[in-house]
């Protein structure tokens, strides 16, 4: 029996049979209106037009961007029924569970210009331009390429692909990928270069930091024993009078 384990054949019996009876009683308080939430559901969101609403979304929650395949999504109404909501296309949403969970059916939120956000690109950025020859991994979000200045050979940058400038502005969902995007390169490059020894993983936020580029980028530095006479302090070497202590 399932959630009685240590529990004798008995005192499984009794604890199912008390929360049997524990059902009863609320069932029996509450008549009716135990089932009043499934008579707001008359008017039910088709499996068609839940597709639909669904692919327009890219399959991701207009709130927090998550995918389908990292959480279940569901389609809601933007105005709720019970404030006089329709199950017309316009007054649908793709959220996730938990997004949806927290909105309630008291709010009117439309969440459905933050995706869009996600297809945000600038004119002459060398980054929202890449040429398809230099990316050499991608996902949804964020793509990977070799630095054109290498500090070390296979030196890569991963880059959120919607135009953002700095690292702390990115959405949860882009962090997500580009944290993805960082483990699978590794993963790549250690299994074709067996002398990488380490990793430097650094971000550039802001001019004085050393940023140049203003699109968000995050650097995947290889190292390798004796690629520098005293590596200790690692990225403590932006100050370089500070790096070894």
């Amino acid at each position: 029996m399932n959630g009685t384990a240590g529990l004798s054949s008995a005192e499984g019996s009794a604890l199912i049979r008390a929360c049997e009876e524990a059902i009863e009683g609320f069932l029996e308080k509450r008549g009716d209106r135990v089932w009043s939430h499934r008579s707001s559901s008359a008017g039910y969101v088709s499996g068609t037009l839940r597709y639909e609403i669904l692919k327009r979304a890219k399959f991701r929650c207009e709130l927090c961007g998550i995918s389908t395949e990292e959480k279940a999504l569901e389609v809601d109404h933007i105005l709720p029924r019970n404030l006089g909501g329709t199950d017309d296309e316009s007054n649908l949403q793709s959220l996730c569970y938990s997004c949806n969970a927290m909105k309630r059916d008291r709010d009117d939120a439309d969440f459905r210009g933050v995706s869009k956000l996600y297809e945000e690109r600038q004119r002459d950025c060398a980054f929202c331009e890449l040429p398809r020859e230099r990316i050499v991994a991608e996902n949804e979000l964020a793509v990977c390429i070799q630095d054109g200045f290498p500090v070390t050979e296979g030196h890569s940058l991963v880059i959120p692909k919607r135009h953002v400038a700095d690292y702390f502005d990115m959405f949860q969902p882009e962090l997500n990928a580009v944290q993805a995007l960082l483990r699978s390169r590794k993963a790549t490059l250690i299994e074709g270069d067996p002398s990488i020894d380490g990793f430097n993983v650094g971000i550039n936020s802001g001019e004085a930091a050393g940023q140049t580029v203003f699109h968000c980028h995050v650097h995947l530095i290889l190292r390798r024993k004796g690629d520098v006479e005293n590596p200790r302090g690692g990225v403590r070497g932006v100050i370089p009078e500070k790096q070894s202590y």
